[in-house]
């Protein structure tokens, strides 16, 4: 996986992230979800490395990456504490200026990013995924039906950790077919590690508490996205059934949006890397 990129280890202050980076050129940072690490980008990474220089870290508690202690509050998990990780992170690599892209988790960790440090983030791609306030702002049955792992991976009194670590495979079920084989060795790695699990769990804790308070504080002020941003949502997901007009639930964030749905399951970097790439080089080369 990612011939010519270098692995380092780079302590960010709270954190130390494993990370990967290679390619020359402007900086793109690539931002893995749950359960994943790093690692999902494999396929993506060396074709935006033809012409950028490419940063793929796994987010503080994901994979290799340390797992600070948490807080009554959850706030080393919160995205305000990932995002401030990943702008240490760019700028130890010498970068104080870069673009983000997104997916799942990772997602509202690039928002958060776009949001806290506008002066950093040049351009900001998301995918599928809407802001967490906006998402528990719509919740309904529906959402609970299919998103009810949110609510399970919540709970304070530890029980998911239990349970996933109890079968990890069979709680997640996933295989190498689609990820790749070195791609799912690392996942599996990570899924099997009970600090990692813990630390996953405290991401969706922090999600429903500071999270949410940190992007319902942003639409009260009227801040907004200052970046070109792009939204992608994969046809094979449910982000039209739960919202109907993805872009509409993102038009109040952004003031240069674009977006549409994308041929893809939700692992959009593992099911379809060629035509993620080339989406992605074409909005980073329109936003200069």
């Amino acid at each position: 996986m990612f011939d010519g990129f270098r692995l380092e280890r780079v302590d960010v202050g709270e954190a130390v992230l494993r990370v990967r980076h290679g390619g020359s050129g402007p900086p793109v940072l690539l931002l893995h979800g749950h359960p994943r690490t790093h690692a999902t980008w494999h396929r993506v990474a060396p074709l935006l490395a033809r012409s950028h220089t490419v940063v793929c870290p796994d987010l503080r508690g994901y994979g290799e990456s340390s797992k600070p202690a948490t807080t009554a509050d959850h706030a080393p998990y919160a995205k305000r504490a990932m995002a401030a990780d990943c702008l240490a992170l760019l700028r130890v690599l010498g970068h104080e200026r870069f673009a983000v892209v997104g997916h799942d988790r990772g997602a509202y960790v690039a928002l958060r990013a776009a949001l806290d440090h506008p002066a950093a983030v040049t351009a900001l791609a998301v995918l599928d995924a809407v802001p967490i306030g906006e998402a528990l702002a719509r919740c309904d049955a529906r959402f609970a039906a299919s998103w009810w792992h949110w609510f399970f991976f919540g709970q304070t009194a530890k029980r998911a950790e239990r349970v996933i670590s109890a079968d990890p495979d069979a709680w997640y079920q996933a295989g190498p077919e689609q990820m790749g084989e070195e791609a799912y060795a690392d996942y599996r790695r990570a899924i099997h590690d009970p600090a990692t699990v813990l630390a996953m769990m405290e991401d969706y804790r922090a999600g429903l508490g500071l999270d949410r308070r940190h992007d319902d504080e942003d639409r009260r002020a009227g801040r907004r996205v200052a970046c070109p941003t792009l939204v992608l949502w994969a046809t094979g997901d449910d982000l039209p059934d739960l919202y109907g007009d993805v872009l509409g639930v993102w038009r109040p964030w952004a003031a240069d949006l674009r977006g549409r749905p994308f041929p893809s399951g939700h692992h959009m970097a593992e099911e379809a890397p060629d035509a993620l790439a080339a989406e992605l080089l074409a909005f980073l080369a329109g936003t200069g």
